[in-house]
């Protein structure tokens, strides 16, 4: 069965995300301060505005489903609905998730042409919700990253930091959101994916 994440740890992520989303709207109108969720990937700090997050979950019965690219780590089943998980660190050819305890799944919203589908991506852990002003966002930058420079928004400064955000409507391509389409209405039999005892 799928559980929602109980530790306080995410429970506050969660309480934040939905009592500012309609704040980090307001404020990325006006050109200010905008509101990312945090969290690792292959011990890499990624961030995604928590406009496009809708719940964190913890991982339980993922189903494989046949015949699909790597990243896909299978579905689940969310009230009901059948939703793809993506394994990030493995669409970000950094080879496949190794399932911990603070392993889970974010769930993001992402649009398509003339609907919206539903996706789940696997990280290693989540970590925080960062306020970045508008002045600390700088372009993605054209060479220097082991990622593909297409699925970088910006580039968030933290301190000395910088954080790569995003882009989560070009993480996948119009085709393989096609592709995820396919797989969320997948009704074969069920080959859950057996996570270690953590």
């Amino acid at each position: 069965m799928l559980r929602t994440l109980s530790d306080s740890k995410n429970k506050t992520l969660m309480n934040e995300i939905a009592l500012n989303a309609s704040t980090a709207s307001y404020l990325a109108s006006q050109g200010q301060v905008g509101q990312f969720l945090t969290f690792l990937v292959n011990q890499e700090s990624f961030a995604i505005s928590i406009l496009d997050v809708k719940e964190i979950i913890e991982i339980s019965n993922v189903t494989r489903v046949p015949m699909t690219p790597d990243y896909i780590h299978g579905v689940i089943n969310l009230r009901g609905n059948v939703v793809p998980v993506i394994d990030l660190s493995a669409r970000l050819d950094h080879g496949r998730t190794e399932i911990s305890k603070r392993s889970c799944i974010i769930l993001v919203e992402i649009e398509l042409t003339d609907s919206t589908q539903l996706i789940g991506m696997l990280v290693d852990e989540v970590k925080e919700i960062l306020e970045i002003p508008s002045e600390n966002i700088q372009a993605a930058p054209d060479f220097g990253t082991d990622i593909r420079t297409d699925f970088i928004q910006a580039m968030g400064r933290v301190d000395d930091n910088f954080i790569i955000l995003l882009a989560i409507n070009r993480v996948l391509s119009i085709e393989e959101l096609s592709q995820l389409e396919q797989v969320s209405q997948f009704q074969g039999i069920p080959q859950p994916i057996l996570e270690p005892n953590i």
